[in-house]
């Protein structure tokens, strides 16, 4: 097992997070090059680091954010598709467990009204249960939830809380682990070992794997949702410089 994937195994998150601040710019340092290019910072490397809890992806994690596949895709999205950066209007944004390659940029930007909410996050500004968010209905104009709901119990109760507090007309954006060869989701409460969890889900501290019925299962709550493969509005050679994953689908959902 490489040193990075051990680390990964064996520390616990918000301690990597608060770890992570002082080691990245070290790292984005030496790895400096032009090859490929994280569209967030619009800084260039020869490489990006490996990155998996289990077989680890090549040139995943952007040296400079910390940004992985995911997040580089959405915020191409965003700013490529959306009003999100140039909205004259204040939207008002929930981001679930935030992400450190968005968290200062996002709360920088003047035309967002920036929250965020995690239970365990050291980063996050609302100490919450993601099935019991202590927002009132209808309160924002966007929500995001990246890599959260797989780690839920109950996340029928967690889409729910998501629904209740977007606003009419909200979007949206709740990404997951994807396989799609799966047409079901699958999960068992009964398997707790770790060891064990890790090798069925993924991921130590994952409860499910989810299939193509997630966006259904999104529907049921409430939510229009938006099957979007946007790999493909990208350049090939885009897609290789950025690091993206080709065939990703960005769950975007809106409350109608």
């Amino acid at each position: 097992m490489s040193i990075f994937k051990s680390i990964l195994n064996t520390v616990p998150r918000p301690w990597l997070i608060k770890v992570s601040y002082w080691v990245r710019p070290i790292i984005a340092l030496t790895l400096k090059g032009d090859k490929f290019t994280d569209p967030i910072d619009g800084k260039s490397f020869r490489k990006f680091l490996p990155y998996g809890y289990g077989k680890q992806r090549e040139n995943a994690l952007s040296p400079s954010t910390l940004s992985l596949e995911r997040h580089r895709l959405m915020w191409l999205f965003l700013r490529d598709e959306t009003t999100f950066f140039t909205s004259k209007k204040t939207l008002k944004t929930l981001h679930i467990a935030p992400e450190q390659c968005f968290l200062d940029i996002f709360r920088k930007q003047k035309n967002l009204e920036y929250i965020t909410s995690d239970l365990e996050s050291p980063i996050a500004d609302v100490k919450a249960d993601i099935c019991d968010l202590p927002f009132d209905e209808n309160s924002f104009d966007i929500v995001f939830c990246n890599h959260v709901l797989e780690h839920i119990t109950n996340d029928t109760k967690a889409m729910q809380e998501l629904y209740r507090v977007l606003k009419p007309g909200g979007m949206g954006i709740f990404q997951i682990p994807q396989d799609i060869s799966r047409e079901k989701t699958f999960e068992d409460d009964s398997i707790t070992d770790e060891k064990e969890r890790a090798k069925i889900f993924g991921q130590y501290d994952h409860v499910r794997v989810y299939g193509l019925d997630y966006f259904d299962k999104l529907r049921s709550i409430g939510f229009k949702v938006d099957e979007i493969d946007y790999t493909k509005k990208i350049a090939p050679e885009e897609l290789e410089r950025f690091c993206l994953m080709k065939g990703e689908i960005l769950p975007v959902c809106y409350k109608e």
